[in-house]
């Protein structure tokens, strides 16, 4: 299989894979394993699980890792969170949750035979992905793999989202996009206006302003507010960057194992997008 083609085969599994990740986001379970903890609400809960994995770091290096959020919010997380449960702690809570999630939305497809040979492939994959300067990716890959398939599902989709998360962020600082430019660039790729865009709400009107006058200045935004024919390029770009540096995971697997996981895959992203995710208190 040509690079390019493994690398929409890459953005399209990883698309499917990344639904049985978001039920961590999504999903009341997690949350009410939180609280069990101590952490009341979502966000705490979101910030100590997800730089679990890294250990007790201070905020500045879990803001510059996770890139594109508001100046403070990390800070208002960490390393609070520390002082109520361990990362350990943390980061068992978020499978439990995950998992409990998982299977209430799936039902009996959470036990059926294309959860565990999806589990297999997408393990194989996860862990065949290049780590060099993947600094989350390789922090995941130090954790045990869970043995029950589900959460052995669960676990591999969680590594190579965030593998592919690594490598965009990577495309975005080549390309000279900020963390918060990021989201402006996304959300006027939507055809959205910026202000609307859920991960921008922490801005003032303000500090908005500021982000989008500076790609104004670049070139990327035009007088009417919309992408440029240069940020619609940048945009391109970047996402293309991002596919290149995901495909090499995919590469382990034969085209007939790309077809199965995707098969294997297909009904179980099926049956999530049809329930939909129970969003958690924020």
């Amino acid at each position: 299989m040509s690079g390019r083609r493994l690398a929409v085969v890459g953005r399209e599994l990883c698309a499917m894979l990344e639904a049985v990740h978001l039920v961590t986001y999504m999903s009341e379970e997690p949350v009410e394993e939180f609280e069990k903890l101590g952490w009341a609400g979502h966000w705490p809960g979101y910030f100590a699980s997800r730089s679990a994995p890294l250990g007790k770091v201070p905020a500045a290096v879990v803001d510059a890792l996770f890139y594109n959020f508001a100046p403070g919010e990390v800070a208002a997380y960490i390393p609070g969170v520390w002082e109520i449960a361990t990362p350990e702690q943390a980061l068992a809570a978020r499978e439990a949750g995950s998992v409990r999630a998982l299977r209430r939305i799936l039902g009996k497809l959470a036990d059926s035979p294309a959860v565990e040979r999806a589990a297999e492939l997408a393990t194989r994959a996860a862990f065949a992905a290049p780590s060099e300067r993947r600094i989350l990716y390789a922090a995941l890959r130090t954790l045990p793999v869970p043995e029950e398939p589900l959460a052995r599902l669960w676990h591999a989709s969680t590594l190579l989202r965030e593998h592919r998360g690594d490598g965009h962020y990577a495309a975005l600082v080549t390309a000279g996009v900020g963390g918060q430019e990021c989201h402006v660039l996304e959300a006027l790729w939507l055809g959205m206006p910026a202000r609307e865009y859920g991960r921008l709400y922490p801005l003032s009107d303000d500090e908005l302003a500021a982000v989008v006058e500076g790609m104004r200045g670049r070139g990327l935004v035009g007088a009417d507010g919309w992408l440029t024919a240069a940020g619609r390029e940048t945009k391109e770009r970047v996402e293309e960057i991002t596919d290149a540096l995901a495909a090499p995971a995919y590469a382990a697997l034969s085209q007939h194992e790309l077809e199965q996981l995707a098969a294997d895959l297909a009904p179980l992203v099926d049956r999530i997008k049809s329930v939909g995710y129970e969003r958690p208190a924020a």
